[in-house]
């Protein structure tokens, strides 16, 4: 469907700032630790329901939390695209909302229930301005997003219900391209111990096996596997990678620790199969098996795949359109560098998602903030992007 200027100024007016920022100021309000997104989640439900929405709470595998979904349906046939977004937040110490300078702060404010309450707005928007034509929308919010205490549990139970749109926008804090493809990722944990308790250098100490000096030659061994993945790159994504981001061991400078503990990503382009990747790093780790007297226990957490978007699909079009009309330009197309809920979507459903939101910063701390204006321009995107796609 073609967005008219007529259109795409009744969308804009039908954007209402101040019940933006209120709705993600409620949302912000209530601690939501990932598994323990309840009380946010029956707010949101509400917050829906006192809007004229019949919404609905599928328990959807995780019944301590059950998700909200709800829909906006023309009943003329047409595409139905879906706003899906997390409602939980990483375990870290609550910080409250508050509004400086044109910002608003506090626990989720990035990451993401300011995005949440932008894409609640753009369906309200849609259907106060009248200007959807055909198809309709589908809204889902859930819990059991952030890891390590979730794994998309919730979000990959809702997709086998047959909660799934026809396409997805996801208001993760992704504004300045438009990904396009994106890596997998797999979490991956080593430890390596010996038998016994931990003794003293002087006393013992030395005639023992050294998890240190084996977790020394288990990081040569993963740097080399690394370095070796550099010569295969996408023009857009990059390369492929064995990262380390996290090695422990020991108490004290003169003990002979019993276990040596190391953690770290491994990512991969569209077409590799995971059961290469995992491959990869069970060759690195498996040379640690041959050390006297050292056990080894690898673990690959797939989370997940790698994807590159069809750029014929209508929701590309779409969302370029929606971007000209609402901001006078369309975006680059580029890599998403993280993984998210567009990635299990696109693998699960089998359907094309695309990742954008505010110019949000300070995921995963305690200093997130989120231009208000910016929510204004997500919640018109996405509102028009619906026009396009689902009428188109």
């Amino acid at each position: 469907m073609i967005l008219s200027q007529d259109l795409v100024e009744r969308v804009n007016r039908a954007v209402r700032p101040d019940r933006l920022t209120e709705l993600a100021v409620e949302l912000i309000r209530i601690p939501s630790p990932t598994q323990n997104a309840a009380e946010v989640a029956d707010r949101l439900a509400e917050f829906l329901a006192d809007e004229g929405f019949d919404v609905g709470r599928p328990e959807a595998a995780w019944p301590r939390s059950p998700a909200v979904v709800t829909r906006y349906e023309t009943g003329v046939a047409g595409r139905t695209l879906q706003f899906n977004g997390h409602l939980d937040t990483v375990h870290l110490p609550f910080v409250a909302p508050h509004i400086e300078d044109g910002f608003l702060y506090g626990s989720g404010a990035s990451d993401m229930k300011a995005g949440v309450a932008a894409m609640c707005e753009a369906l309200l928007a849609v259907r106060d301005a009248g200007v959807l034509e055909a198809g309709g929308i589908l809204l889902t919010a859930h819990d059991l997003h952030e890891a390590p205490w979730g794994q998309g549990q919730q979000l990959s139970a809702l997709i086998e219900e047959g909660y799934v749109g026809d396409a997805a926008l996801l208001p993760e804090y992704l504004s300045s391209i438009l990904p396009v493809v994106g890596r997998g990722m797999a979490n991956v944990e080593v430890t390596l111990s010996r038998q016994g308790s931990p003794v003293h250098e002087v006393l013992g100490g030395l005639e023992q096996p050294r998890v240190i000096a084996a977790g020394a030659d288990l990081v040569t061994r993963l740097d080399a596997a690394d370095r070796s993945l550099t010569g295969d790159t996408h023009p857009l994504a990059g390369r492929e990678s064995i990262f380390i981001g996290k090695v422990a061991g020991g108490e004290i400078y003169n003990q002979s620790p019993t276990e040596f503990r190391l953690a770290g990503t491994c990512r991969w382009l569209p077409g590799t199969p995971v059961d290469m990747v995992r491959k990869r790093f069970r060759d690195a780790v498996d040379g640690m098996r041959q050390r006297p007297g050292i056990q080894v226990d690898a673990q690959f957490h797939y989370r997940r795949g790698a994807f590159e978007m069809d750029l014929e699909h209508p929701l590309v079009g779409a969302f370029d359109d929606s971007c000209q009309a609402v901001m006078g330009r369309t975006l680059a197309h580029g890599a998403k560098p993280f993984i998210d809920d567009g990635n299990t979507l696109m693998e699960l459903a089998g359907i094309e998602a695309i990742t954008h939101g505010p110019n949000a910063t300070g995921a995963h701390t305690t200093s997130e903030r989120v231009p208000l204006d910016d929510l204004v321009r997500v919640a018109r995107v996405y509102a028009c992007t619906a026009v396009a796609f689902c009428g188109g």
